[in-house]
């Protein structure tokens, strides 16, 4: 019993792995994105801002609005790319997770319906 046990239960330890390969890289995405769009966001103003200074007091709205846009974009398009990204990662996770534990189960029906046999 206990060998089936520790047979059932290395098999499922090379399977888990498999399952989670490429959630860290999800998760990185997820956490990433938002910054990249944070940044996209600074230098959207610190262009601005330089326009601003180049132009004193009686810059055009159009200099200005358009660091101000490139702020917008960039911090949009980081959380649409978050968004999904974590999403995607949260429901991933949870599959993983059900399907290990379905694993568990099925493990412990294998040793029940083997260590029953033997005796």
């Amino acid at each position: 019993r206990d060998r089936v046990r520790e047979a059932v239960e290395e098999a499922g330890l090379t399977e888990v792995p498999r399952l989670e390969e490429k959630l860290n890289l999800l998760a990185t995405i997820a956490q990433l994105a938002p910054l990249l769009g944070l940044l996209g966001t600074v230098l959207g103003f610190i262009g601005t801002f330089y326009s601003m200074h180049d132009s004193g007091l009686h810059a055009p709205v159009s200099t200005l609005s358009q660091g101000v846009w490139h702020a917008l974009v960039c911090t949009a398009a980081g959380l649409a790319v978050a968004i999904p990204a974590h999403a995607g990662y949260n429901y991933l996770v949870s599959r993983v997770n059900s399907i290990v534990l379905d694993m568990e189960r099925a493990a412990t029906e294998i040793v029940n319906i083997v260590s029953e046999g033997v005796k």
